[in-house]
């Protein structure tokens, strides 16, 4: 398949969330997991091993996702009665199949993660991509039952011609951009998807691994940018709050997660909803 440019619609100034909301707000989670032999590409203490040695550290850093953090953030979300968008490997359904199954039961909206953290579609070819999309889609929809409409690739880094076999293989949105406040409609040919982007203001990892903050400098950063939304600016907007299963969703970095789910339900005259409500949303009033 040949790269093109696609043709892209966006939302004006005259959208609105439903309920007639001008600021939406989506809470993610990352629940990630990496092939076997992979690890996260670095680890809690920061400094990265020596080239081609096992990063045993690294590797159990990552498991807390599984067997504690998806946990967390569940039940998080039902005291405030939140539905997530969770962003799920294909490896995870394979090997913890139960807590795939149990964020589905919740309610929460499953977006493909590709097959594992360390399977980048950027550095596949096209047959790749296309294995690992059927490969990834497959997995999740053995536990759950139904095909995922989302797709979000690790890092946010698909390729130059992945939204459209997304497109081509069915899916309605995916959240590897950056370059809008809104959703936007991309057609490729026949086939059409939605882009929504994924913001980074207000995600833990870069917030606590890359730049060192403690946990309550995120809840400061969402306190600010919803007073900036709210009350100085005046187009439609969104924005997303992240964390991941094996870094917030330790009790140090939990209980921001908990607050701003309890400061977003207590704001009047803001949307909360998952991906999936945004992209039905946008390409309704878009088609």
């Amino acid at each position: 398949m040949q790269s093109t440019q696609p043709e892209t619609r966006r939302l004006d100034r005259s959208f609105r969330w439903t309920g007639g909301a001008r600021v939406g707000i989506i809470f993610n989670v990352a629940y990630e997991g990496w092939s076997d032999g992979q690890t996260p590409g670095i680890g809690p203490m920061g400094n990265p091993l020596k080239l081609g040695y096992y990063d045993i550290n690294a590797a159990s850093w990552g498991l807390y996702g599984p067997t504690r953090g998806i946990w967390r953030a569940l039940e998080i979300a039902a005291r405030h009665d939140i539905r997530m968008s969770i962003m799920v490997n294909g490896v995870l359904a394979e090997k913890w199949p139960q807590t795939v199954r149990a964020i589905h039961e919740a309610g929460h909206e499953i977006v493909a993660h590709s097959y594992g953290m360390d399977v980048i579609p950027i550095y596949l070819d096209e047959a790749g991509q296309r294995e690992n999309i059927r490969r990834t889609s497959g997995l999740i929809a053995s536990i759950t039952g139904e095909q995922p409409r989302g797709w979000i690739s690790p890092r946010g880094t698909g390729s130059t011609i992945h939204n459209a076999l997304l497109a081509e293989a069915g899916f309605l949105h995916q959240g590897d951009c950056n370059d809008d406040d809104l959703p936007y409609l991309e057609r490729h040919g026949e086939r059409q998807i939605v882009g929504i982007p994924l913001t980074m203001d207000i995600n833990d990892l870069p917030s606590a691994i890359r730049y060192g903050n403690t946990a309550r400098a995120l809840l400061q950063q969402f306190e600010d940018t919803m007073a900036a939304c709210v009350t100085r600016e005046t187009s439609p907007l969104f924005f997303d709050v992240t964390i991941h299963t094996h870094v917030y969703g330790r009790p140090a970095g939990a209980w921001v997660f908990d607050a701003i789910m309890e400061r977003a339900r207590a704001t009047k005259d803001i949307w909360i909803g998952t991906r999936r409500q945004a992209a039905e949303q946008a390409f309704a009033a878009l088609s």
